[in-house]
């Protein structure tokens, strides 16, 4: 007679109910309700409630008893080929590792923000008024042109609290337009945010040139520029000391990573140089005359830049009087080289007497990082990963380009916070499987049994990866919560099966009746954890809304992951079982074998004393 397991108190399948336990009425009762939830785990009972009358054999429900009809023969097929369903196993699995190498990784799913931002720069050197002007047209550009666009607001410059100072030539961009699904359609028009970022920088180069895009979200954006000092997803930084041979390097950088698949736009960070008025001051004159360097500086100051000279009260309000040159004298060099410098009491000289202009081109602005001088392109991707693209970037351009010494290139942006997560990852991931592993071991109290429970996460993150291949997914942190998600339901389910076999055979069964009849018995709660799982995922597997590029890689992980993982419990992990602990059987039958023998051998007790004694007498 089996022992009745007091753990479930559902009818498994092929055997009748327990009557009178405590609770089951009302447990039934329950499961047998048919109310919704949104995590699928109701819905999911209810469609694996008994039937029939307490007693009946065959009252499981109509899927478990089929599923029970088609899972018998299979699981007769693993116990008795249990190294072909192994091999398979392991192939499913090196083939997941395959397929995982090339899927490609980024940091965080890109999260659609419902708005664009366009960081919009314009040649080096260009003054406020002509940047507002190309501004301006660029904005009325895009209202006319594209309907679906409902407002767009400029910032450049810097402002009074400067927070985010940019020079005249740098402007962002903010767009916000209406839902997708509300865009006019036909005629080539955009349907989607990628779409209509094409379509507008096409519209822009035709009607306002002279200007290079980076397009990118508000948030995205300020994180970015946050996190690593740019505002692109991905950043590639030269360090050295000579900004000729930085410019030099990042012309043939920037070649390279255009012609890279998958680059969208690449743009220098600091584009060319600007016109700069170096003044020269002759020391000799100036002792001639009896001047100081001060005097000079204080003149040059007073006329570009202004000095207050007093205040003018007004409906008590305070306004100082600033005095300085007039616009356009300020940009024309004979008429700063006219500043008039006071000597002595009375005497004046012009600035020209003591001093000589040039006009160069000169670095602006001179961009560091940790001490170290650099300079940067901004690449914003098309439809690649960030890790494949990093990488195939680099392999080409330590193939074509010759660093000469004390140079670097880094590659930053979302690639660097993909290194920084993997790094943690290799610690977090590590210590997890240890704890996993002590605890089924604690659970269990047998290595070999914990070792056979273990086994589920391979087959479990195989899944996850194939569902991502599927799908067309790359790797990211989402997926890595999804993929640890599945450690636990894979070691749950194995737990739950291997315990109940324990339980069998402590009953009085057989190694083969209890592997047998254990399986057949965690049918349903293993069932029962795969449906809740893929039911209760699926509507974020498919979701469209906010935040549902979140919601669809870890849904996908989790959905794969379970399906493997079932499998795995209810094929694989009785037919491991069954040969571990059969070889262990075997082990333990020799040993005692051999140690029966040497008692066997051994000469009695009582002889051995009586041969003893004379001798000691």
């Amino acid at each position: 007679m089996r022992p009745t397991d007091p753990t479930w108190m559902i009818s498994s399948p092929g055997r009748a109910a327990t009557p009178g336990r405590s609770g089951s009425s009302v447990l039934r009762r329950w499961w047998s309700a048919p109310t919704s939830s949104s995590d699928g785990s109701r819905p999911t009972a209810w469609l694996l409630r008994p039937s029939g009358k307490a007693g009946d054999p065959e009252r499981d429900s109509w899927i478990i008893r089929h599923a029970a009809r088609a899972y018998r023969p299979a699981l007769d097929f693993a116990l008795r080929r249990t190294w072909l369903v192994a091999f398979v196993a392991v192939l499913m699995v090196a083939g997941a590792g395959i397929l995982f190498a090339r899927l490609g990784a980024e940091f965080t799913p890109k999260l659609d923000e419902g708005s664009i931002t366009a960081m919009i720069y314009q040649p080096v050197g260009m003054s406020l008024e002509t940047s507002l002007a190309m501004e301006l047209a660029s904005e009325r550009a895009l209202k006319a042109k594209f309907r679906q666009i409902t407002h767009t607001f400029s910032r450049i410059g810097t402002s009074e609290v400067a927070t985010d100072p940019m020079p005249p030539n740098e402007n962002d961009t903010y767009t916000s337009y209406s839902p997708v699904a509300d865009w006019p359609r036909g005629d080539g028009r955009p349907t989607d945010k990628a779409g209509l970022i094409k379509a507008r920088q096409t519209e822009l180069d035709k009607r306002v040139p002279g200007q290079t895009y980076q397009f990118a979200q508000p948030i995205e954006m300020r994180f970015n520029e946050m996190l690593e000092g740019t505002r692109s997803d991905v950043s590639v930084k030269i360090f050295g000391n000579d900004f000729a041979v930085l410019e030099r390097l990042s012309a043939q950088v920037k070649q390279i990573i255009e012609k890279t698949p998958g680059a969208g736009n690449v743009d220098l960070e600091s584009n060319g140089r600007v016109k700069t008025m170096v003044l020269h001051v002759d020391r000799a004159a100036l002792r001639r005359y009896d001047l100081k360097l001060s005097e000079v500086n204080k003149a040059v100051s007073t006329g570009l830049a202004g000095a207050t000279t007093g205040a003018i009260l007004e409906d008590g309000h305070r306004h100082e009087v600033v005095v300085r040159m007039a616009e356009t004298d300020r940009s024309d060099p004979s008429a700063i080289m006219d500043l008039p410098l006071r000597v002595g009491a009375n005497g004046i000289v012009p600035l020209r007497r003591v001093a000589s202009m040039e006009v160069v081109k000169a670095v602006e602005p001179i961009l560091r990082d940790d001490g170290h001088r650099r300079a940067a392109l901004m690449v914003s991707l098309g439809d690649r990963d960030v890790e494949g693209f990093v990488k195939d970037a680099q392999a080409r351009i330590k193939q074509n380009v010759k660093l000469p010494p004390g140079y670097t290139i880094e590659f930053g942006g979302q690639f660097k916070n993909l290194e920084t997560a993997h790094s943690r990852l290799a610690i977090v991931v590590p210590a997890t499987l240890v704890m996993i592993f002590v605890l089924v071991f604690f659970a269990l109290g047998s290595v070999r049994q914990a070792a056979v429970v273990y086994s589920g996460i391979p087959l479990a993150v195989t899944g996850g990866v194939f569902a991502l291949v599927l799908r067309g997914m790359p790797f990211s942190i989402t997926a890595a919560i999804g993929f640890i998600a599945l450690m636990g339901v894979a070691m749950l389910n194995g737990l739950v099966m291997i315990t109940h076999i324990n339980d069998l055979r402590r009953g009085g069964e057989n190694l083969a009746d209890a592997v047998h009849h254990g399986s057949l018995d965690r049918l349903r709660p293993v069932l029962s954890t795969a449906l809740v799982a893929s039911l209760g995922f699926i509507p974020m597997a498919i979701a469209t809304g906010a935040g549902a590029e979140v919601q669809r890689l870890l849904a996908t992980v989790v959905i794969g992951g379970v399906i493997t993982s079932t499998l795995l419990t209810l094929v694989l992990l009785p037919a491991l079982y069954a040969w571990v602990e059969a070889a262990g059987e075997r082990r333990r039958s020799a040993k005692h074998s051999a140690t029966s023998a040497t008692w066997a051998a051994a000469p009695p007790r009582d002889s051995l004393a009586t041969r003893v004694a004379p001798a000691n007498g």
